[in-house]
């Protein structure tokens, strides 16, 4: 008893672009389309379209200071980065010095004036900002 067995290709179903199109439109999928690395193909115009207006830039703005070569990025300094923040309002504030230690000859009214925040000296905002480069700052703040 001889089997043959046949190797050649069972003729592909001849379905037209056409009919797949109108059984699958592509704006029925409940999930967007992306590539193979999970990021978001180009938005169609309805999806970037926004019914609501947009607000208008406010006067005071924060910019990053962050100069730098595209691709390039800066390094935080650490140790400057404990000693500095920066307020709502874009003042970069710091700590005062002497309320670490030989406390016991200060007065109280000493203690709790360094004790508070001070805002850093504009004369220095060149230094801070060149060792914080990601700092969000307001240079026309007081």
């Amino acid at each position: 008893m001889a089997l043959s067995l046949s190797l050649a290709r069972p003729a592909p179903l001849a379905i037209s672009a056409g009919a797949v199109a109108r059984k699958l439109p592509a704006a029925s999928l409940a999930f967007p389309v992306k590539s193979f690395f999970g990021a978001p193909l180009a938005a169609t115009a309805a999806s970037v379209a926004s019914p609501l207006p947009r607000k208008p830039a406010t006067s005071t703005s924060l910019e990053v200071v962050a100069a730098g070569k595209k691709g390039y990025k800066m390094k935080t300094h650490k140790a400057s980065a404990k000693r500095f923040r920066v307020t709502g309002r874009g003042k970069i504030v710091r700590r005062c010095a002497g309320k670490q230690h030989l406390l016991a000859k200060k007065n109280t009214k000493r203690k709790k004036r360094l004790s508070k925040m001070v805002q850093v000296n504009k004369s220095d905002y060149d230094n801070v900002t060149g060792a914080l480069p990601y700092l969000k700052v307001n240079r026309k703040a007081n």
